[in-house]
């Protein structure tokens, strides 16, 4: 689920996820803006996936969170 396999493409898998949400995320925004921006996008799905790869994103270093903004993460 984290990692495509022959029956989960990469498009649907969380890193896929992870990378929409990253494409999408070019400045700082609270929770609520980055969802709405992303509630169209099909791979995203539903809020409860979106919060799942947040953590995912945010476990392995991608994205931070300060004064309540996600940013992504400084290199």
């Amino acid at each position: 689920m984290i990692l495509p396999t022959k029956y989960i493409s990469p498009n649907e898998a969380l890193i896929g996820v992870g990378a929409t949400i990253l494409s999408h995320l070019k400045e700082p925004m609270t929770v609520s803006n980055l969802w709405e921006r992303l509630r169209s996008e099909s791979n995203v799905g539903t809020f409860e996936r979106f919060v799942l790869v947040s953590d995912l994103l945010y476990l392995i270093g991608a994205i931070d969170i300060q004064d309540d903004l996600i940013a992504k993460a400084k290199s």
